[in-house]
């Protein structure tokens, strides 16, 4: 993966995958291919993303009310790619949504994965 410099206050690759990253328990894969990568907590999907896409896009889980909402506020969020439409959106990384913003988006997404896995599961998490 490249490692571009950061352009018009746009989140980059290395950023993005650090902020996935950083969850308790998340780890990347890459079942679709060394160029998506999938980012996982307890083998659930909370994020996927073609790292070297231009431009950048990560594909996020969302409760359906909030996607739809964030779909008519935002250009760069549309129904997620090859997923499930009413539960995950698309998330072009423009740079018209601040990093607070993704961050944001990010941390729901893995909020909603772990809320689904066992007690036992989340306990092991420290959630």
């Amino acid at each position: 993966m490249k490692q571009p410099l950061r352009v018009g206050g746009r989140m980059t690759a290395v950023e993005l995958r650090r902020c996935c990253l950083r969850k308790p328990g998340a780890v990347e894969d890459f079942p679709f291919g060394g160029q998506v990568s999938v980012f996982k907590v307890a083998g659930k999907m909370f994020a996927l993303s073609d790292l070297d896409g231009l431009p950048l896009e990560v594909s996020l889980k969302c409760d359906p009310d909030l996607a739809e909402a964030l779909r008519s506020q935002h250009a760069a969020i549309r129904p997620g790619y090859h997923l499930n439409k009413r539960h995950w959106n698309t998330v072009i990384l423009d740079g018209s949504i601040d990093d607070n913003g993704i961050e944001d988006m990010i941390q729901d997404s893995y909020d909603l994965v772990a809320a689904k896995l066992t007690r036992a599961q989340r306990e092991n998490l420290a959630l």
